[in-house]
């Protein structure tokens, strides 16, 4: 069935999220950190958001789960298997049907041992079965279960991470940046992982700066730009410059070392400083005097795109 015949199990339509600050004493600026943020995943695929550091990917996961900080508001639309994601709704079903694993490992407890702290406490033979059978996925001895996060490597524990999502058998897995600080074997097995929950049926989101990672696991790309998402594209579209549509997403493609790390010029804007229209376009070189104006999300050969002359 094609993903238009089917509803997704996460869809964001138009996420903004605004920063409350006080700058100069009781004076106070808002910052647009996301803007124009639309996201599907369905179940049994992997979608994975690219973007460079500071660009407000990370808060994505944190909107969705409903942990943003208090100064910060959020506007726009989620919708999680077809119905609207309220608060009320995400408290019932997060850590649940909906499993957030977090960018670091410091978000496991240091003073509860492996075992309990996977089952969430459960003492029953079926929750001990299942951890057994995780910790035999993910390479795990059983004796890690009666040890603590601090005698473990942050490879083991990143497994842990994952393995505190497959004892529920969610329905969404969003993970934040699951990768950094690994060598390259470790950070591939990981990302592995989270394709195989995909494959067990679950929606996975995967928020990651790596680009060349995300493509070997992933099935869908978003790429993101200072706070908006810029193209929708297949895995498949990234074997070649030309099926790609934004010129931002081409410069990524022509900066990954079997391309040649090749440079634009320029820096991702800073929030304060986000240019009107396209974010992007203070650095391309097909910028005109329409890019200023709001640039609509659309469809151009079967993914999605905003600008104006992709085609």
């Amino acid at each position: 069935m094609r993903q238009e015949e089917r509803e997704p199990v996460l869809k964001i339509e138009n996420m903004s999220i605004v920063f409350t600050q006080y700058d100069r004493g009781m004076h106070q600026t808002e910052l647009p950190v996301i803007r124009n943020l639309d996201v599907e995943v369905y179940a049994g695929e992997m979608v994975a958001v690219v973007g460079s550091s500071g660009s407000g990917k990370s808060l994505l996961a944190h909107g969705v789960m409903g942990v943003l900080p208090y100064n910060a508001s959020m506007g726009g639309r989620i919708t999680y298997c077809r119905e609207e994601l309220t608060g009320k709704r995400m408290e019932k079903i997060r850590g649940k049907e909906i499993v957030m694993v977090p960018q670091s490992t410091a978000f496991l407890n240091p003073l509860m041992k492996i075992g309990p702290q996977i089952r969430k406490g459960r003492k029953d033979e079926e929750s001990r079965k299942k951890l057994r059978d995780i910790f035999r996925r993910y390479e795990l001895k059983e004796e890690v279960e009666k040890l603590y996060p601090f005698e473990l490597s942050g490879g083991m524990n990143r497994r842990i991470l994952i393995s505190t999502a497959m004892i529920e058998k969610p329905k969404l897995v969003i993970a934040d940046e699951p990768t950094p600080g690994l060598d390259l074997k470790v950070a591939k097995r990981a990302m592995e992982h989270f394709r195989e929950l995909a494959d067990m049926g679950a929606g996975v989101l995967v928020i990651t700066h790596d680009l060349e990672l995300a493509l070997e696991v992933a099935d869908r790309i978003v790429v993101f730009y200072a706070g908006t998402t810029i193209e929708e594209a297949s895995v498949q579209d990234f074997e070649k410059e030309e099926t790609l549509r934004h010129p931002y997403t081409k410069a990524l493609w022509r900066a990954m070392p079997k391309h040649g790390f090749q440079y634009i010029p320029g820096t991702q804007p800073y929030v304060k400083n986000l240019p009107k229209g396209c974010p992007f376009a203070p650095r391309c070189s097909q910028c005109t005097g329409e890019c200023s104006k709001e640039i609509p999300y659309r469809t151009v050969r079967e993914g999605k795109v905003r600008c104006i002359y992709a085609e």
